[in-house]
């Protein structure tokens, strides 16, 4: 009888791909079934009152940090949540330069684009300085200034990886600094009356000023449909900011990243030379070249807002991984003095941008 034919073994790197990936299955899929009931409570929250006033985003957080207070993940759990909580988040930051447009930027003028360089810059020190000042952790300062003075919640998490943030951090970031977007989003309209401000000085102070870009709808749709238009067109300048400051603080944050790993505790290097990769993660060059990419038309319009979708669910994933990392008794003992640092740093740039309205003399 002839011999029955065998099946070759797989080779090496396929095995060991193989494994990783069944890894990593138990956790990842973990997050994703989290992400996917704050996505539900997001639409049921829609449904009730008309507004999400908790983004699927917080949410996932939220109830990854209630899980991780009742229940301690595993071995088999650890691989893919550290994978979702790192390499899915990275993935989200290159594909979310695919929303950058630099063409509709520059259109709309070098004096407001100025501008809007200088409130981010200035807040970002004035917040980092405040944090610093109530005693925050380095890397939490900046990822409070960050938030504060970009994009909220997607600055904490583009900027976590790039400083060496851990889990903790950009939890009770993203967590405070979601609950003052809030009230920022129902508050900043009340300035209108009390400033005399005209449509179009408040689209802009809500584009300076709110996080996101659907807050900076909430906030201005009650007021008039030029703050709309020029509230996002704003925000959408002060997103791009997102880039450069990324891009600095791989450089700048090195210190921070080698305080993180141990290695500011013992002897230094003999070398003073620094790996490329370490001053500039591959994600970051990534997130400018699809930026790039977008802004010479090669990504096809069709393709933007799968794209979109796509980022905002691998970061809700990392969050939701982020979250099953957090100890609540950590966060809480640290929210007094982040809650601080988040709202005067939220009523320096309210007043920068203030300044920069009246210096650039808007109507």
């Amino acid at each position: 009888m002839a011999d029955m034919p065998t099946t070759a073994p797989l080779p090496a790197p396929f095995r060991s791909a193989f494994r990783g990936m069944v890894r990593i299955l138990p956790g990842l899929v973990l997050c994703a079934a989290i992400s996917g009931l704050a996505f539900a409570l997001e639409h049921l929250e829609a449904l009730a009152t008309g507004r999400a006033w908790l983004e699927a985003l917080v949410l996932a957080i939220l109830i990854g940090t209630a899980i991780r207070t009742v229940w301690t993940p595993s071995d088999l759990w650890r691989p893919g949540i550290a994978f979702s909580a790192k390499m899915v988040l990275e993935i989200a930051i290159v594909l979310l330069g695919a929303s950058l447009n630099v063409a509709m930027i520059v259109a709309a003028g070098p004096a407001l684009l100025a501008g809007i360089a200088v409130v981010v810059a200035m807040a970002l020190v004035i917040s980092f300085l405040l944090g610093r000042a109530l005693g925050l952790p380095k890397r939490m300062a900046v990822l409070v200034a960050c938030g504060n003075s970009i994009c909220g919640n997607s600055a904490i998490a583009a900027v976590a990886p790039v400083i060496g943030a851990d889990g903790k951090d950009v939890a009770a970031s993203i967590a405070f600094t979601a609950v003052l977007g809030v009230l920022v989003v129902l508050g900043l309209p009340l300035l209108v009356p009390l400033l005399r401000l005209s449509e179009i000085q408040y689209g802009v102070l809500a584009g300076l000023t709110v996080y996101a870009v659907p807050q900076v709808l909430a906030a201005t749709a009650p007021v008039a449909a030029a703050s709309v238009q020029i509230g996002t067109l704003v925000k959408l300048v002060r997103v791009l900011m997102l880039g450069p400051v990324v891009l600095a603080l791989s450089i700048l944050g090195h210190r921070l990243r080698e305080e993180q790993e141990g290695g500011t505790g013992g002897a230094k290097p003999a070398s003073r030379r620094i790996a490329v990769n370490k001053l500039v993660p591959w994600f970051i060059i990534a997130f400018l070249g699809m930026a790039a990419v977008r802004s010479h038309g090669l990504i096809p319009e069709v393709a933007l807002a799968p794209i979109a979708k796509t980022a905002t669910v691998l970061t809700i994933i990392s969050m939701a991984a982020l979250g099953l990392g957090v100890d609540v008794r950590v966060v809480a003992r640290a929210g007094g003095r982040v809650t601080a640092a988040v709202t005067l740093s939220l009523i320096a740039l309210t007043a920068v941008s203030l300044g920069l309205i009246r210096l650039l003399g808007i109507a």
